[in-house]
This record gives C-alpha cells, sequence and structure tokens, in this order.
C-alpha cells in the first residue's frame, strides 16, 4: 500500500527535478546571451572613455614639456655663444634662431607642427629632430625588445615557482633574492657588474664604445646592459604574479576544483594564474614604458647611442627642440601603452572597469 504513493512522490520529485533542470538550463543561457551582448558594448564604451582620457592626457604631456623646457637656465643661444659670450652676439643668435618671439607664438608653431609630424629643427645642427629621434630609437628600442623578452618567461616562470612553494625553502629563497635585487640601483648594480665582469674579470665589453649602432651584430656588448634593465622588472614582476596566484589558489573555486579532482597543475596554470594576469599585463606596460623612456641612466653608463644619449646632450646644448620633441615622443608612448595595459586588464578581469 506504501508502493504507490512512494513511487508516485518519487516520480513526483524527478518531475520537478526534471522541470527544474530544463529551467535552469534555459536561464543560464538566457542570461549568457545578454552577458554577451552586452561585454561588447561595455568594452567599446571603456575604450572610448580611455582615448578621450589619453587625448587630454597628450595635450597635458605637450603643454607641460613646453612649459618645463621654456623654465630651463640659459638656451642655445648661450650654448653657442662660446664660453665667453658677448650680449650682442647672443642677441643676434637669439634673434636668427627666432627666439625672441613671444612663447605663445613659438608654442602655437610648435604645436601645429607637432599635428603634421614635425618635431622641429635642432637649434644646434640645423637637423630635423626626427633625425635624431630615428637614429636613437634602434638601440633604445632593441635594448627594450631584448629584456621584455627575457623579462616574461623569467618574471612569471618564478612567481609560479614562488607560489607553487608558498612557505617552503623555494618561495622563501626566491623572495629573499627578488627583494635584495630590487633594493639596488640600476647604477650601482651597473657600475659592480662593468668592475667585476667587465674590467677584472675581461669577460665582457664594458662600454658600447667603437661599436656604433649595430649592436645587434656584437651581442657581448648587450650583455651587461639587459642584465641591468632585468634586475628590477623582474624582481617585481614576479612578486606580483606570486601575490596574484597565491590569492587565486586560496580561493574557494580552486578549493572546488581540488574537491572535483582537477589537477594540481590544472588549477595553477588554468585557474590561478589568469587571476594574476591582470595585475601583470598593467606592471609589464609599466615596464615596457620605462624601457622605452628611462633608460636614460642605463644608455649613459654603457655609452649606448640612444634617446637617452640623445636626451642628455640635447639638455647639455640647451637644444631646446630636441628636448621638447623627445619629451613628447615619451610622453605618447606612456599614454598610449597605459592605454592598451587598461584594455587588457578589462578583458581579463571586467569588473575591473567599474572602477575606471
Amino acid at each position: 500500500m506504501t508502493t504507490g504513493p512512494l513511487n508516485s512522490a518519487l516520480k513526483g520529485r524527478g518531475a520537478v527535478s526534471t522541470c527544474g533542470s530544463a529551467a535552469g538550463r534555459d536561464q543560464p543561457r538566457r542570461r549568457g546571451s545578454r552577458t554577451s551582448s552586452a561585454a561588447p558594448a561595455g568594452l567599446r564604451s571603456f575604450v572610448a572613455r580611455r582615448l578621450l582620457l589619453g587625448l587630454a592626457q597628450t595635450l597635458a604631456v605637450v603643454l607641460l614639456v613646453f612649459t618645463l623646457t621654456e623654465a630651463l637656465p640659459g638656451d642655445a643661444a648661450v650654448a653657442l655663444a662660446g664660453d665667453q659670450p658677448d650680449p650682442a652676439r647672443i642677441a643676434a643668435i637669439r634673434e636668427t634662431l627666432e627666439l625672441d618671439r613671444p612663447a605663445y607664438a613659438r608654442l602655437a608653431d610648435w604645436a601645429t607642427g607637432l599635428l603634421h609630424g614635425d618635431f622641429g629643427t635642432s637649434l644646434t645642427s640645423g637637423r630635423p629632430v626626427a633625425h635624431y629621434i630615428a637614429d636613437g630609437f634602434g638601440p633604445s628600442l632593441l635594448l627594450a625588445a631584448l629584456t621584455v623578452a627575457l623579462l616574461v618567461p623569467l618574471g612569471f616562470g618564478l612567481g609560479v615557482l614562488a607560489a607553487h612553494h608558498e612557505g617552503r625553502l623555494v618561495d622563501r629563497l626566491v623572495s629573499s633574492v627578488t627583494l635584495a635585487v630590487y633594493a639596488v640601483p640600476e647604477f650601482a648594480l651597473g657600475v659592480l657588474l662593468v668592475t667585476v665582469v667587465a674590467l677584472k674579470l675581461a669577460w665582457l665589453p664594458p662600454t658600447a664604445v667603437g661599436y656604433g649602432t649595430d649592436l645587434l651584430g656584437h651581442p657581448a656588448v648587450l650583455v651587461l646592459p639587459v642584465l641591468v634593465l632585468l634586475s628590477r622588472p623582474v624582481c617585481s614582476l614576479s612578486r606580483l604574479v606570486r601575490a596574484g596566484m597565491v590569492d587565486a589558489l586560496a580561493s574557494p573555486y580552486a578549493a572546488h576544483a581540488r574537491r572535483y579532482g582537477v589537477s594540481g597543475a590544472r588549477v595553477r596554470y588554468a585557474h590561478a594564474l589568469p587571476g594574476a594576469l591582470a595585475p601583470a599585463a598593467q606592471q609589464l606596460a609599466r615596464t615596457v614604458d620605462w624601457l622605452l623612456c628611462g633608460v636614460i641612466v642605463v644608455e649613459a653608463l654603457f655609452v649606448i647611442p640612444g634617446l637617452g644619449t640623445v636626451l642628455l646632450n640635447a639638455v647639455a646644448e640647451r637644444d631646446v627642440p630636441v628636448v621638447q620633441g623627445l619629451a613628447v615622443v615619451f610622453g605618447v608612448l606612456t599614454v598610449v601603452l597605459n592605454l592598451g595595459a587598461d584594455v587588457v586588464a578589462y578583458r581579463l578581469t571586467p569588473r575591473a572597469g567599474v572602477a575606471a
């Protein structure tokens, strides 16, 4: 007598569960369609906001560069006049170079030229500023490309290794070494490497003097500069990846994946590592920006004819158009790289766009 009601109850439960599962299957599908259609619109809105912000930042960079270069003591006329300048000669040179014109007029002419790709003309040599940028861009780009090519595997590899051995000897060793190396300034590390490796042991050339701009044809010249450029970025990137992976491995979804029998390697690389990619991508963009715009110390130490050396020479000669052109290039590169990093971070973690 109890069999009939029990069977009917079980059938009722089965019907309810079946209908519930069907409804559950339908509901996520509808929600997923709405999410997939809304995601491109959200990305387009995010990119549009970032482009407007980047345009405003570029305009601010142009105004700031012109204002700061105008505030530099002296000018090219003083540098061209010699060690014992005559005021009349300085005035004549300033008039010839049109340095006696009002600042707002020179700003308008310079900004108009930038819109047409004209960075101006050097006051000391008469060469177009674009030629200086083209000559120095090759060595700086080569150093940056080699550094990034080594930075990505080393930074991510050390971070994953430390996170995999969290709290153990390997983790403590990686964390201690990266912290110690990060605390050493690039100039001090470069001097140490030149003194020990190049001068005392004579394993590598100390500078790039005599090799010209064909640095790729002499790879030994690039070893010490790339090591110096790698030192701090590798440490910061590896520590950031480690922190992100440790948080992701301790999250509920990683524990849930382990309970379902997912292998440890898959949890680390398919679930935990993507969670650490968004901040790592932004850090990598800042590093590339620093490599292209902040290699002045390294290029000066190893006498590499890159953008940093060109900028130092222009400042020493009070060649304002060259300084302004290089500063604008550095500023625009910073804006573009950070824009790309923001878009990548938004794609990896869309919720980051809420705060943007």
